[in-house]
C-alpha cells in the first residue's frame, strides 16, 4: 500500500518533518505544499534522507520565490496532484 504525505508546515516546524518521515514507507511519496516548499532550500533539503521521493506544487513554490533556487526535486501542477492522490492508497496530511 501506498501513501501520499502532504506537508505544508515551513522548516520550523522541525519535529512535524520528523514525524513525517519516520513514517515514510519506501514506495511513499512527499509532496511539499504551502510554507512546506521552504524545505527546498539547500540549508533545509540537506536535513532529508535522500531517498526521499519529494515532490512540491510548482505554484506555492513560485509565490515564495523559490523556484529559481529549487532543483533535483520534481515541481508539480495541480493536475498532477490529483493524480499523485489517485494513485496513492491513502493521504496523509501533515499540518
Amino acid at each position: 500500500m501506498t501513501t501520499l504525505h502532504t506537508l505544508n508546515q515551513a522548516p520550523s516546524n522541525v519535529n512535524l518533518m520528523q514525524s513525517c518521515v519516520g513514517s515514510l514507507q519506501p514506495d511513499d511519496t512527499l509532496l511539499l505544499i504551502e510554507d512546506g516548499v521552504y524545505w527546498l532550500l539547500n540549508t533545509h533539503r540537506a536535513k532529508l534522507p535522500a531517498a526521499l521521493k519529494i515532490k512540491a506544487l510548482r505554484l506555492d513554490a513560485q509565490a515564495r520565490g523559490l523556484t529559481p533556487l529549487v532543483s533535483e526535486v520534481d515541481l508539480i501542477e495541480m493536475d498532477e496532484f490529483i493524480n499523485l492522490s489517485v494513485l496513492h492508497n491513502k493521504i496523509v496530511s501533515w499540518f
